[in-house]
C-alpha cells in the first residue's frame, strides 16, 4: 500500500617530516574532535576509532540519566553528534521500511553525482515512464513531464519532501541505466556503511523486501547528513513541480517545529510507521545535531495509522531529549564536551 495515501499524487609548500608529523597529529586532533561524525584528512581512521570510542564512553554515561519515552513497539535509535548513543530499542531485525528506503537512494545519487553547495546539479530530461506513474493511484508520487528537463536537485526535492516514488525510479534508471543495477550499487553502500542487517530490493521502498534495522538507519543518517545538499533537501517544507505548477509539501509533519531539520518518513501496511528524524539541541553551550530512527509503528494497519504512530513517538522523543540533554551533559564528570565534538 502507498505512503501517506492522502498525499497528492500529484602549490603546496615542501614539507619535512617534522612538519608532516605534525599535521598528522593535527589531523588525528580534529578528526578526534569531530567525533566521528565529520572526520578527514590524514590520519582520520585512527581519529574516527578514538572519537567513536569517546563517544560511546560519553553517550553512555549521559543515557543512564535520561529517562526517555522510548516507544513500547518496533525498533527505535538515537544518537548525538560528538556525545555518542543515546540508546537502542526492541529487536533489532531486519523490517520493511518502507519510503525510509529513499534516504539511501539519494546518498547514492549524490555519492555518484555530488552537487556543489547553491547549485543545481545535473540536467535529467524527465522519461516517459515516470511522467506516465505521476499520477498513479496505489502509490506516492510527483508529477513531472515527459521530454521536460529537470534539475538533478530539484528531483532530489521531488523524491524526498512529498516521496515521490516515480522520481526515485527515475533517477535510478538516470544513474545506473536501469534499476536493478542500482539496487547493487545501495547494497553496496550499505555493506561499506557496515549496515550488515540492511537489504534493498528496490529504490522507492515500495516492496516489502526492502528491510533494514533502526540502527543501520541510523548509521545510514549520520553518513548522508555529512552531505549540505542532502541537509537542505530533508529540511524543505514544500517544492513545487516545475511544468505542472503542483506545490507539494513534506510528508514529515515534525519539521520546523522542536528544532526538527529533517528527515524521512516512510509508511505501509507491512512496514507500519517508520520515521528518521533529525533535531538540533544546544548542549553545554554547543549546538548539537541528534538523530533518531523510529521503525514498524502499527505493521499491520493502514499506513496512516503507522505514520500518525512513528510521528507521535518520533516527537515524544525529540521532545524529552531536548528538555533533559542539556542538564544531563552539564552533570557528566568532567564534562568532556568541546565545540569541537
Amino acid at each position: 500500500m502507498p505512503e501517506d495515501p492522502t498525499a497528492p499524487t500529484t602549490p603546496t609548500a615542501p614539507t619535512t617530516p617534522f612538519t608532516t608529523t605534525v599535521l598528522r597529529v593535527v589531523a588525528v586532533v580534529l578528526a578526534v574532535g569531530a567525533g566521528g561524525w565529520y572526520a578527514f584528512g590524514d590520519g582520520a581512521e585512527r581519529g574516527r576509532s578514538l572519537g567513536e570510542a569517546s563517544e560511546a564512553s560519553g553517550g553512555a554515561q549521559i543515557a543512564k540519566s535520561l529517562h526517555l519515552p522510548w516507544p513500547r513497539d518496533g525498533q527505535s535509535s538515537v544518537a548525538v553528534e560528538g556525545i555518542g548513543s543515546l540508546g537502542t530499542r526492541g529487536e533489532q531485525r531486519p523490517v520493511p521500511i518502507a519510503s525510509v528506503t529513499k534516504v539511501m537512494t539519494a546518498y547514492v545519487i549524490l555519492k555518484d553525482h555530488p552537487i556543489r553547495a547553491g547549485a543545481p546539479g545535473a540536467a535529467i530530461a524527465a522519461d516517459e515512464r515516470a511522467a506516465n506513474e505521476s499520477y498513479s493511484s496505489v502509490e506516492t508520487t510527483a508529477p513531472v513531464l515527459a521530454g521536460r528537463t529537470y534539475t538533478q536537485r530539484r528531483l532530489l526535492e521531488l523524491m524526498m519532501v512529498p516521496s515521490g516514488n516515480n522520481i526515485a525510479r527515475l533517477l535510478a534508471r538516470w544513474d545506473a541505466g536501469d534499476e536493478t543495477a542500482f539496487v547493487a550499487k545501495m547494497n553496496k553502500a550499505a555493506a561499506g556503511l557496515g549496515m550488515d542487517r540492511t537489504t534493498y530490493t528496490g529504490v522507492s521502498g515500495m516492496e516489502a523486501s526492502t528491510k533494514s534495522t533502526a540502527a543501520d538507519q541510523l548509521t545510514l543518517a549520520r553518513a548522508a547528513m555529512k552531505d549540505p545538499v542532502f541537509r537542505e533537501i530533508v529540511a524543505t517544507e514544500s517544492v513545487t513541480s516545475p511544468g505542472t505548477g503542483t506545490t507539494l509539501h513534506n510528508t514529515n509533519r515534525l519539521l520546523g517545529h522542536d528544532g526538527v531539520i529533517g528527515l524521512k518518513t516512510g509508511s505501509s501496511t507491512p512496514a507500519g510507521g517508520n520515521l528518521v528524524w533529525a533535531t538540533t539541541q544546544k548542549v553545554s553551550g554547543i549546538s548539537r545535531l541528534i538523530l533518531g530512527v523510529v521503525l514498524h509503528q502499527r505493521a499491520g494497519t493502514t499506513p496512516a495509522e503507522g505514520s500518525a504512530a512513528a510521528h507521535e513517538a518520533s516527537r515524544a522523543l525529540i521532545t524529552a531529549i531536548r528538555a533533559d540533554l542539556p542538564a544531563a551533559a552539564e552533570r557528566m564528570p568532567g564534562r568532556a564536551l568541546s565545540a569541537g565534538t
